[in-house]
This record gives structure tokens, sequence and C-alpha cells, in this order.
């Protein structure tokens, strides 16, 4: 993926952090290993005066993430503020006491009032660079939209200016406190998923056998 070369991100009224400042990053790099890490993001949006979450994939470039979906989709329409989360879950911290469990995570927040893209030469890169996000190589080894395809697909390009980061590593926090007499044991318990096997459709001939940069990938560790 493109590395980003410019400054650290701004604090802003939205991206402030009020709470756990110290898990708090201002670090582009952070932004990017996070973005980088995963393909599914959660589009908040108001729709008809009620709040709606949207599960979809995505892609970026430098300074925009693309987000795609039907143009029949109302939670897609621009020109009205959104909020983009992507999280990944690195393991439950164990406590002594309920109180001080938690959970090891990165996560992102990226705010900003997306645009529709429309010039054809932008839509192509931006769906190509969603395709290669997910499943690198799949752009050049796939069929690539039809213009009919293209003309039913909105793509939206939302700046990643504005972006709170978010990271929690490392043991609980109790180990000094009272509760460490309680004699009981803490740790955290990490969470690593793997990619599987790849499963061909039933309908493939027999002897087709997956492209490399798909079979390649069964058994790696994701995000």
């Amino acid at each position: 993926m493109p590395v980003m070369t410019y400054g650290p991100l701004p604090e802003t009224a939205v991206t402030r952090h009020r709470r756990l400042r110290e898990r708090g990053s201002l670090d582009r790099a952070d932004l990017d290993a996070i973005l980088d890490a995963g393909f599914v993001c959660h589009l908040g949006v108001i729709v008809e005066g009620r709040p709606v979450v949207v599960p979809t994939v995505y892609g970026r470039d430098e300074r925009h993430l693309y987000v795609h979906g039907s143009v029949a989709s109302r939670s897609l329409a621009a020109g009205h503020p959104v909020c983009v989360t992507v999280t990944h879950v690195d393991g439950l911290v164990l406590a002594r006491s309920v109180f001080e469990h938690g959970v090891n995570y990165r996560s992102a927040m990226i705010h900003g009032t997306p645009r529709k893209v429309t010039d054809p030469e932008e839509k192509t890169e931006g769906l190509r660079l969603l395709t290669e996000h997910a499943a690198p190589g799949q752009w050049d080894y796939a069929r690539r939209p039809s213009r009919k395809e293209l003309a039913a697909t909105t793509l939206l390009a939302l700046s990643l200016e504005e972006a709170s980061v978010k990271i929690r590593t490392g043991a609980p926090d109790d180990g000094d406190g009272p509760d460490a007499a309680l004699g009981l044991w803490a740790g955290t318990l990490p969470l690593v998923p793997t990619w599987g096997a790849p499963e061909p459709d039933p309908l493939l001939p027999a002897d087709l056998a997956p492209p490399a940069h798909i079979a390649r990938r069964g058994g790696t560790r994701h995000g």
C-alpha cells in the first residue's frame, strides 16, 4: 500500500482524545498500519434523520479512503458528514478484577464529508485500490468492471486528514495494586486471525486451481 509522507494528524474538536489520551496517536504511520491491516470498515451516516452504520469494503491512496456500493444505497449519499471506523481486536486483557478487564486493539475513526467520485479515471483507480486492498493481484486476474457496472456503482472519496487513532497493547493494569494479593491468574489471550485454504466454487472444473496470489494467502495471518 502507499505510504503517507506528510505531517502528523491534526488535533481538531472532533478528533481530540478526551479519555485515555495515552492510547491516542497522531502518527500517520499508525493510521496507515491500521487501514492497511483490514479491508472492512463501518460507515456511520444519518439517513432520513436516523443513524445508520453500514459495513463495507474500502481502499485508500495517500490522501483518501474509498468506499463503494450500489447507486441505490441511501447510506452512500455524498455531501453529508460521516464517520468511518476500522478496528482490529488483538486479544482479551484478563485482569484480577472484572473492572480492569479490557481489550488490546487498534482503531481508527475518520471524520469528514465524502464526495461522490464522478471522474471515470479516478473511479476506475478507486475501484482498483479497493480490489487490490482486499485481494492483492485480483485486479489483473479477474474481469474488470464494464461501463454498465461502473454506472451502477457509487464510489465515495473521504479525506484522511481528520482522523483519530487509538491503540491498546500489553498486560492488565492491576499487577501492582491491591488485587495482586488475590493469587489469581491474569494476562492476555491473543487473537490471531488467519486465512483458511481457498475453497473453490462448486461449479468450477475440478482441475482449475486457484491463482498463486490467492493460494499463497492460505494459512497466513490476517491483520
